[in-house]
């Protein structure tokens, strides 16, 4: 026996299709692997990149550059990469990184700078206790290789896993300076104003670059393009210094 379907079936069924299809396809998702110190510049940046792409979602995941780089070998699927420093970028094997910004060490001190710190080597100074990030982190290999380039020798307070870390000892009265990036002071002052910066002229060569770069097998080459472009670009450079770095062009 022939069953004929209704043309309210038929319709629906069409309705039904269509929707699904709709919901199915209509969007990409760029994956990012950055650094932990990029979560708000790049935070920002996503932000104006989804609003440039409809129908695109960026997906951040922000962590130290140094276990990222390791995920990425071990095959974690990303399309982007943004780290902070040479060798993570390195050790992730994507290719042809470009450096977008920079950051510099600066000695974080409480608001008056009570233990008149002016340079690597007042760190030395009786009393004074220092805060310094983790050999691992960058702002503990930046910090050491500033120190032993002044030919200063101090014991921290503690080996922190970040620049947050260190600052916190000096917020909370147990140090009275920390040596980390520009970037941790800006975000840590801009709470309350509690810190002060120190600049170190003779740390110039402390510098930590940031560099992005397309991670191999991505499937959405076009889109990690354009979004170097935009870190690249005017409206990129403006968030970076907002935050405390030095934007790099070229």
């Amino acid at each position: 026996m022939n069953h004929v379907t209704p043309p309210a079936c038929v319709a629906l069924a069409l309705v039904l299709l269509a929707a699904i299809g709709c919901g199915g396809g209509g969007t990409q998702t760029l994956t990012v692997f950055a650094d932990a110190s990029l979560t708000g510049t790049f935070g920002s940046l996503g932000k104006t990149f989804e609003a440039a792409h409809p129908g695109v979602a960026v997906r951040f995941d922000f962590g130290g550059s140094g276990a990222l780089a390791q995920r990425i070998v071990q095959g974690a699927p990303t399309d982007l990469f943004a780290a902070a420093g040479t060798a993570a970028m390195r050790e992730s094997g994507a290719p042809s990184p470009r450096v977008f910004a920079r950051d510099s060490l600066q000695i974080a001190v409480p608001k008056g700078n009570p233990a008149h710190v002016a340079d690597l080597k007042d760190l030395t100074a009786p009393g004074v206790r220092v805060a310094l990030c983790a050999e691992s982190a960058p702002c503990g290999a930046g910090a050491r290789a500033a120190l032993a380039a002044a030919g200063v020798t101090l014991t921290s307070v503690g080996g922190e896993r970040d620049g947050a870390k260190a600052l916190a000892k000096v917020r909370l009265g147990e140090a009275d300076a920390a040596l980390v990036y520009r970037t941790d002071i800006r975000a840590a002052g801009a709470v309350d104003g509690a810190l002060e910066a120190v600049d170190l002229p003779e740390t110039a060569g402390a510098v930590e670059d940031y560099l992005i770069a397309t991670v191999p097998g991505t499937e959405r080459l076009a889109l990690t393009r354009e979004f170097v472009d935009l870190v690249l670009s005017s409206e990129g450079r403006k968030v970076l210094a907002a935050a405390g770095f030095t934007p790099v062009t070229g």
